[in-house]
């Protein structure tokens, strides 16, 4: 019997749940207010042109093995507390592709104390699952009480959006749902999270090809006295 051939990767518009998911990404980066800043107002718009671009080439979805990290249990009230909130539709859109995505840490050598507080599962990027090589988008997970350590991301222009929960970057106010924190290239920045519910967040990194491909965290360690 004459073995069949592979059956072709799927796109964009075969997959309508990553589409819709997308588009809420975009209407993010649409609607949330800039809070009178320059910089964030192009950021905002230079994602959406660039998720327009990625809409309109209907790329490839490269599936990904399913992964679970400990700080997905969770998940499920991180989804359950944005679900009430104005980042909702945003929230029903990431449940849609809940199954399939792939949760993971990003570091060849994870710190100790993330092991069991943190994970990332991207959404569009070089590596798919929705193939990019000029966006990553993403959703970032973090236990109660977590505390993400200081680190700067070479080349890249980053933004978070708080989808539920509450974080402090570097203890210089406190952002929740709705609210964005956003990362010029090369900012060292530390991330805390509250102690008594999970935090959610969107994350987009814009940025050079060669730097969105090769980026690697590094994590600052403080200087000892003496």
């Amino acid at each position: 019997m004459q073995d069949l051939p592979p059956l072709p990767e799927p796109q964009l518009r075969d997959l309508p749940d990553w589409r819709y998911l997308l588009q809420e990404y975009y209407e993010l980066y649409r609607f949330l207010p800039s809070g009178g800043s320059d910089r964030i107002r192009g950021h905002q718009r230079h994602v959406r042109e660039a998720l327009n671009r990625v809409l309109k080439a209907n790329p490839f979805i490269r599936a990904q093995q399913p992964a679970q990290k400990p700080v997905t249990a969770h998940l499920k009230r991180a989804l359950d507390e944005g679900r009430g909130d104005r980042m909702a539709s945003m929230i029903r859109a990431l449940e849609s592709v809940q199954p399939d995505l792939s949760w993971q840490y990003g570091y060849e050598k994870v710190p100790k104390g993330l092991l069991e507080s943190y994970a990332y599962a991207e959404v569009i990027g070089p590596s798919g699952p929705v193939v990019s090589e000029e966006i990553i988008l993403g959703v970032v997970l973090f236990a109660p009480g977590c505390t993400y350590p200081a680190h700067a991301h070479r080349g890249i222009t980053e933004s978070y959006v708080c989808l539920s929960g509450a974080v402090s970057e570097n203890h210089q106010g406190v952002y929740v749902p709705g609210s964005m924190i956003f990362n010029p290239p090369e900012h060292l920045h530390r991330i805390t999270v509250g102690i008594n519910e999970p935090a959610l967040l969107a994350y987009a990194w814009m940025g050079a090809r060669q730097d969105l491909v090769e980026q690697k965290m590094v994590f600052t360690r403080k200087r000892k006295d003496g």
